[in-house]
């Protein structure tokens, strides 16, 4: 069994290249961080899955350290430790600056990351932050597309509804061909219906699913087959489904090369 950890690094916890030497040390697979740029002051919106009239966000949320540079810090110190994010916001962030910044980081550490994504769940935090909130999943899945481009093709270009860019140069290119792997962390209709179709448009037919039991009835209703999660968490986030795509299976891929396999390790714990 590959056991990973899903940690939230802030100020006040171990830094986090102390943390994966650790880890790697004691040999865990891999080391996830979460995502919350910002919390704003005053929200409305709940902490999913919370009691009624319980839904206040934790004070915690708005210590998360920034994950690709917690990433960095432990790829440094490691060799064969696992990097992901348990989830990356992805229409919070410019996609080809992200798209950089993964690639940088999956080219120095020798092909160790893994992207969780998710679409975010805290409407304010979205909307500060430029996300078209009531169509983040189909933001996302464009994002994903755009970044892809960026991470395969010499001179690419992308013109989608929210990213548009004429023919640029993105070196270096990630260690991984066709970029990291990528699973979503969500409970989220689109996102099930994501990975239900992504065989449309040219993306792969090989793309699988890993739900948790909560969401095995929405995995029927989208004909897809529930596999086992092994979840190791000290994320105030306790519980969400994953969705695990072999690289390059995004709905702009044109990409005809035999399926790269699944990551062997298990969905952790993640909240879109």
């Amino acid at each position: 069994m590959k056991v990973g950890i899903l940690f939230t690094v802030n100020e006040f916890t171990v830094d986090p290249a102390r943390l994966a030497a650790k880890m790697e040390a004691l040999g865990f697979e891999s080391l996830w961080i979460p995502e919350h740029a910002i919390i704003p002051v005053n929200t409305t919106t709940p902490l999913p899955e919370s009691p009624p009239g319980q839904g206040q966000i934790p004070e915690v949320y708005s210590h998360i350290s920034d994950p690709f540079v917690a990433m960095a810090m432990a790829a440094a110190v490691t060799t064969r430790l696992k990097l992901a994010t348990g989830v990356m916001l992805v229409p919070e962030r410019n996609p080809l600056v992200a798209a950089k910044e993964i690639a940088t980081l999956d080219h120095f550490s020798a092909g160790r990351v893994m992207l969780g994504i998710g679409a975010g769940w805290l409407r304010e935090e979205s909307e500060v932050l430029g996300v078209d909130f009531p169509h983040r999943w189909s933001q996302t899945r464009e994002y994903i597309a755009a970044m892809r481009e960026l991470w395969t093709k010499p001179e690419p270009s992308f013109h989608g509804k929210y990213v548009s860019f004429p023919p640029v140069r993105m070196y270096p290119k990630p260690a991984q061909a066709g970029g990291p792997p990528i699973l979503i962390g969500s409970k989220d209709k689109n996102a099930l219906r994501w990975s239900r179709d992504g065989a449309t448009a040219g993306a792969r037919s090989s793309c699988r699913l890993r739900c948790s039991t909560k969401t095995s009835s929405a995995c029927a209703r989208n004909a897809i087959r529930p596999a086992p999660i092994t979840t190791a968490s000290t994320s105030p986030s306790s519980s969400a489904s994953c969705a695990a795509i072999a690289p390059p299976c995004s709905a702009a891929s044109t990409n005809t090369r035999p399926p790269a396999p699944i990551a062997s390790s298990s969905c952790r714990s993640v909240r879109a």
